[in-house]
């Protein structure tokens, strides 16, 4: 068994399209229209065969409270894994990212926490080694 598909949840899918490939850098997968909204997924370009991200409209009535609930906690949505956070902290936010946790030495990880702009923190890692 293997993770083939990840979500995370979005208020606006042209937005969040836009942010996590032109910003983040990962690079689109599936764009299929489905109504009202699409299959919408990213991956990495080191591996475009991975784990996609579900670009995922958040519009169940569920979703509202629980991701505002995260954010006013500071807890990110989900982590992606980076070669070097001090570098990529620096490149995010010479775009204009916004961090609400600098890089921070965690001892055997460091992270960093950004706003993706559709109501998610997601945080950056770096595996010490």
């Amino acid at each position: 068994m293997r993770i083939n598909l990840a979500s995370v949840l979005v208020d606006d899918q042209e937005k969040a399209a836009r942010f996590y490939t032109e910003v983040l850098g990962f690079v689109k997968k599936d764009d299929i229209p489905l109504g009202e909204h699409r299959w919408l997924t990213v991956v990495s370009p080191q591996d475009p065969d991975g784990t996609a991200l579900l670009l995922e409209p958040s519009g169940h009535p569920a979703v509202k409270p629980f991701k505002e609930a995260l954010v006013a906690d500071g807890i990110p949505f989900t982590s992606f894994a980076v070669d070097d956070i001090k570098a990529e902290y620096e490149r995010l936010r010479g775009l204009g990212v916004r961090f609400t946790q600098e890089p921070v030495d965690m001892g055997p990880v460091t992270t960093a926490v950004l706003d993706d702009t559709c109501g998610n923190l997601i945080q950056i890692a770096q595996q010490a080694g």
